[in-house]
């Protein structure tokens, strides 16, 4: 058993009020995410298949409104919902956003090095 602190997890992706911190925990990855209105993924998703994330996630949203594109159509998801995005979707965040996600370790790995500029 184990109680994870935001602050202590490790930052992947920050800057411009983003803040992508996860921690590997159960064989599997928690990502806890700060979005500010108007992030965009899409540009830095450019070059993944689809131009989109290829990892899944299973999560909460604890606050905003999150705007998935994906290849079915888009969908909004508000503060307060569980959600279960596929692979093959781009978010964009319509408020500040503040997420918690938990993902394939090895699948959010390759998303994360495509990102930062360290390869797929």
């Amino acid at each position: 058993m184990e109680t994870i602190n935001r602050s202590e997890m490790d930052l992947r992706v920050g800057g411009d009020g983003v803040e992508f911190r996860t921690k590997e925990i159960g064989g599997q990855t928690m990502a806890w995410v700060l979005l500010p209105k108007g992030t965009d993924f899409a540009p830095a998703l450019k070059g993944l298949p689809g131009d989109m994330c290829q990892c899944p996630h299973w999560g909460y949203m604890i606050k905003g409104r999150l705007l998935m594109h994906t290849p079915d159509g888009d969908k909004t998801y508000e503060a307060g919902e569980a959600f279960y995005w596929a692979a093959g979707h781009s978010p964009v965040a319509l408020e500040d956003c503040e997420y918690i996600d938990i993902s394939p370790t090895d699948q959010l790995e390759e998303v994360v090095k495509h990102v930062t500029g360290g390869g797929a």
